[in-house]
């Protein structure tokens, strides 16, 4: 809903539809609201889908904390139908639908882009990754090791590195309970992501003040100082 109110007064800015815990709700749901905003926005939205770590948000709506990495996975399998195909129809072990009609369509032909990632790069992020994955946003900084895997990867299932945007971010240092972080002092760790091939970077704003008025004058003082990196 914020997104949309966003959206409605915004032309060019990216929406992120960041750490959306996917499992919490029906894939024809969320794959309806996603697309719409994504038509409503003109394509410029994209959902990073993820499950949490929180098992009590799980047990307060009657989901399986323990089938969140296999209901995420028929999430992504089902989207990829409803945003492509209509009438759309699929089969799993957790969710099933057959011919339905899903209208209108989102903006882009295969809709939102997605941006994956979380702690570590296991099989199974891999794999979504690589079959899904317009972006990869990892909690963290991932490994040399790491990268390497991910890019052999993308290699071997036939797809340009080039292709999948790498998103870092900062992390904020407090100083005591009430004191903002320091920018400069976040803003150090960019230079080695832009080494490392990371070329979109993901900075919250409350972080570094609890002014709202101030918070366009910071984000020009982040995009002058990253630029002159």
């Amino acid at each position: 809903m914020l997104l949309s109110a966003i959206a409605a007064v915004t032309e060019r800015i990216r929406l992120v539809a960041g750490a959306v815990i996917a499992p919490l709700r029906h894939p024809l749901v969320l794959a309806r609201e996603l697309g719409s905003l994504d038509l409503l926005s003109g394509g410029r939205l994209v959902v990073l889908p993820t499950v949490s770590w929180l098992e009590e948000e799980y047990e307060a709506l009657g989901v399986p904390f323990r089938s969140r990495g296999d209901l995420l996975d028929q999430h992504l399998q089902s989207w990829a139908v409803l945003w492509r195909d209509t009438p759309a129809s699929f089969e799993g072990a957790h969710y099933a639908f057959r011919d339905v009609y899903f209208e209108p369509r989102a903006f882009r032909p295969a809709g939102p882009q997605l941006w994956l990632g979380g702690a570590g790069m296991h099989r199974r992020m891999t794999e979504r990754i690589v079959t899904y994955g317009d972006g990869f946003n990892p909690l963290g900084r991932p490994t040399a090791d790491e990268m390497q895997r991910l890019r052999a990867a993308m290699a071997a299932a036939g797809r340009d590195m080039a292709s999948l945007e790498l998103v870092g971010g900062t992390r904020a240092v407090f100083r005591d309970a009430t004191s903002t972080a320091d920018i400069g002092e976040a803003l150090a760790a960019i230079e080695p992501q832009i080494e490392a091939g990371f070329s979109t970077f993901c900075i919250k704003p409350s972080q570094f003040t609890d002014d709202p008025m101030e918070v366009g004058a910071f984000c020009q003082q982040v995009i002058r100082r990253v630029d002159r990196l």
